[in-house]
């Protein structure tokens, strides 16, 4: 990554992390408890790895 396009690059992985989230349906709950959750929980973040197909 460099300095001058790292903005960019950085907003596609947050807008692919959104999408992601929004797309999971095992954690009832909005987008922001979501990002909360799976930031502390890695048991959650590998389920929603897992689910989304990137794993």
């Amino acid at each position: 990554i460099r300095r001058g396009n790292a903005a960019e690059l950085f907003s596609g992985i947050r807008h692919i992390a959104i999408n992601i989230l929004t797309n999971d349906k095992v954690f009832k709950a909005g987008l922001r408890r979501k990002m909360r959750k799976a930031a502390m929980d890695r048991n959650y973040l590998a389920s929603v790895l897992a689910g989304s197909g990137l794993s």
